[in-house]
């Protein structure tokens, strides 16, 4: 059960991401949005989400590697489930899904919590290196362009509210900050009983299920396709409006790296944040802000609907396969 605090703070994101779509979209001529979404090819917008789908799919196969090398025989569609109820979990509360996901491999293929967050731990660290990786390799391949916004859309704003902080202040909120993490850490070393050894064990077995792992290989070309079917679904939605339909592959990879940055934010599937990151990545290319929203929005749409589909779809067939068991 969420307590008063947690309802709070996922309240509190969501209305974050409805401010930023607001401002995003503020000053825009929402006429002219809606037409461009209204004529929009739904044949490419459905190929996108067929490739998000994939993307899913190997996540899920991904995933089930570290379990069996972890001597976990789990089978591929109760794994896939897990993931896709752990998507749909993430559009009401950010980072839920991930717990989410853990609990319906505890319920149908009884794997420990403690050793199924490991592994999802283990394969979000290889996430971030590849979003790192393409990160990178964008501002090697296209620094002019990426650099001047990061220095005035991002350095300067930071810059001056630097220079506007009272540091007075700012040594009494870093006091503070340490005295935290050394309470916190004082509180953890007393509370490390038997409970939190058994949490301590479940988590390193599933820290070592990619160094148990019998074919690398595999999991590293899993891990490539999942970001190539991402890559594959902006670069495919490109084709649904005009204003969009004549962009590259690179347009497509700056987008996929801004479009990743955004999904990292705390707020329920990426919600404004993405709308805002994914319209800015289209402006480095004379893409005009509006047509970069109206992409955007129908990319974001599809996704969430293809979720909303295909989580209840999940969720309904977890439930009549427990409904079946319970009644054998």
């Amino acid at each position: 059960m969420l307590n008063l605090k947690s309802v709070l703070k996922y309240l509190f994101l969501f209305c974050m991401g409805i401010g930023i779509l607001y401002l995003a979209f503020k000053d825009q001529n929402l006429g002219q949005i809606w037409a461009e979404i209204k004529n929009a090819n739904f044949l490419w917008v459905a190929l996108s989400a067929i490739s998000v789908w994939i993307a899913h799919v190997l996540r899920a196969l991904r995933w089930r590697m570290l379990f069996h090398s972890i001597n976990y025989n789990v089978t591929f569609w109760n794994t896939y489930h897990a993931v896709i109820i752990g998507y749909l979990a993430n559009l009401a509360l950010p980072r839920f899904g991930e717990i989410g996901r853990c609990s319906v491999m505890l319920k149908s293929e009884k794997v420990p919590m403690f050793a199924s967050i490991g592994t999802v731990i283990t394969e979000r660290l290889f996430d971030m290196f590849m979003l790192l990786l393409s990160a990178l390799l964008m501002l090697i391949f296209q620094y002019d362009l990426v650099s001047d916004f990061l220095f005035n859309s991002i350095y300067v704003n930071i810059a001056a509210k630097i220079h506007s902080i009272n540091y007075l202040w700012s040594i009494v909120l870093i006091v503070l900050i340490l005295c935290i993490i050394l309470a916190a850490i004082y509180f953890i070393r007393k509370a490390l009983n038997k409970k939190f050894l058994r949490i301590y064990v479940g988590l390193k077995q599933g820290f070592n299920s990619y160094s148990n792992l019998q074919n690398k290989s595999l999991f590293i070309t899993y891990t490539l396709g999942i970001w190539v079917f991402y890559f594959s679904s902006m670069y495919l939605a490109f084709s649904a409006i005009q204003a969009t339909s004549g962009l590259g592959l690179n347009v497509g990879f700056t987008a996929l790296v801004f479009s990743s940055f955004a999904m990292v934010a705390p707020v329920q599937g990426g919600l404004g944040v993405f709308h805002w990151m994914v319209a800015q990545a289209l402006v480095l290319y004379a893409v005009p802000f509006k047509d970069g929203l109206a992409y955007a929005t129908i990319l974001h749409s599809s996704q969430f609907l293809l979720t909303i589909i295909l989580g209840c779809l999940s969720l309904l067939l977890v439930f009549s396969k427990r409904i079946k068991t319970n009644h054998i």
